[in-house]
């Protein structure tokens, strides 16, 4: 599998071009090549999952994609796994057709295959919906994540701004995983937190959240991780929306009602997701003055939010949306990518610790 342009581990030198990354269609997307010769594909960073997959023929249901479906019959490098190899059964399988023991079979959806030592997915009965992308990269703390599986510490990211296709930023691996203030924001550092029945996912710890110099009254609690892998909140760069559990999402909703002068409706015709708006003023398209909101994690990381990074003018409704949703109180909280544009995101799974800081991704 090949990175492109190229990508870093701690031995690489400081020539080595990195990889970038680019909005898509409600997801952040970034290049890679697989076999011999190596086919292009562009998949979905996702920082909440581990298989990293590409369509594969013979396709049953693929949808479409500019570059050519992988055929793992034409690569040279092309070498199956088993349905009994410790990789297939590390997938969380849901159904299986493997006939035998040792047969060389789809195991779920996919079969896995290991090209020049790292194991992905061929996707071969996949739908229609695509966000742009022509598979995932699965960038979790799980055994077949990329990142696991190159043996790195450490990463970061910078998502440029939502709705704007055309800007890249880059994605580092190793000792070229560094944090790049532009404005010379200060860097904030949590501890990443282990959740055992979620080992692969990027949990940490939001103790509170303020809307301008507000610190809004959710119950003690809230967001805190359960014994049982209940709660908590972990970081996803493949979830749009951030998710936050009730009672916090509605204390959330009625200060920024209070700030607009009028309550929130749901609205379910937007194209993104169903997330509370406020109608616009006739011909309005700005969004209003609006104050920060800071989600604050343990440590002392202050992780302020423009109101770009968490409102949006939906032209389909004519409203204000806030771009974060709610959900029950004992579910878990996710820290989606919108609210992620412009804040660098380093992750030193090494010392178990996401740093971040304010940065203009589109100048790095």
């Amino acid at each position: 599998m090949t990175m492109s342009p190229s990508y870093s581990t701690t031995s690489s030198s400081s020539d080595t071009r990195p990889t970038r990354l680019f909005s898509g269609e409600a997801e952040y997307l970034m290049e890679l090549a697989v076999g011999t010769p190596p086919i292009p594909f562009i998949a979905l960073a996702d920082t909440g999952s581990d298989l990293t997959w590409t369509q594969c023929q013979p396709c049953k249901l693929c949808f479409a994609q500019d570059t050519p479906i992988y055929d793992p019959t034409m690569s040279s490098t092309f070498s199956p796994a088993t349905c009994a190899s410790d990789t297939c059964l590390g997938l969380p399988v849901w159904s299986t057709n493997c006939s035998a023991p040792g047969a060389t079979s789809p195991c779920r959806s996919s079969d896995v295959v290991s090209i020049a030592g790292i194991t992905f997915g061929c996707g071969v009965d996949n739908g229609s919906l695509s966000y742009n992308s022509n598979g995932t990269v699965g960038l979790g703390r799980g055994s077949l994540s990329l990142v696991s599986q190159l043996g790195i510490g450490k990463f970061s990211y910078c998502l440029t701004d939502f709705f704007d296709t055309n800007i890249s930023s880059p994605f580092l691996f190793g000792s070229l995983a560094k944090l790049s203030a532009t404005g010379g924001a200060a860097v904030q550092s949590t501890p990443l937190i282990q959740n055992l029945e979620r080992p692969a996912r990027y949990f940490v710890s939001l103790e509170g959240i303020s809307l301008g110099d507000t610190l809004l009254l959710i119950p003690n609690g809230t967001f805190d991780l359960r014994a049982d892998g209940s709660g908590g909140m972990f970081i996803d760069s493949g979830t749009t929306f951030t998710i936050l559990a009730e009672p916090g999402f509605g204390v959330v909703v009625e200060h920024v009602a209070g700030v607009l002068g009028q309550p929130a409706t749901a609205v379910n015709g937007s194209s993104l997701c169903i997330r509370p708006c406020f109608p616009a003023p006739a011909g309005a398209r700005k969004l209003p003055e609006m104050p920060d909101m800071v989600f604050r994690f343990a440590g002392g990381a202050d992780m302020r939010l423009r109101r770009e990074n968490y409102m949006s003018f939906d032209e389909e409704v004519l409203a204000f949306c806030l771009n974060i949703v709610g959900t029950k109180p004992t579910w878990i909280s996710v820290l989606g990518n919108f609210q992620q544009q412009n804040i660098q995101m380093l992750y030193d799974i090494t010392v178990g610790q996401l740093s971040f800081v304010a940065t203009d991704c589109g100048m790095l």
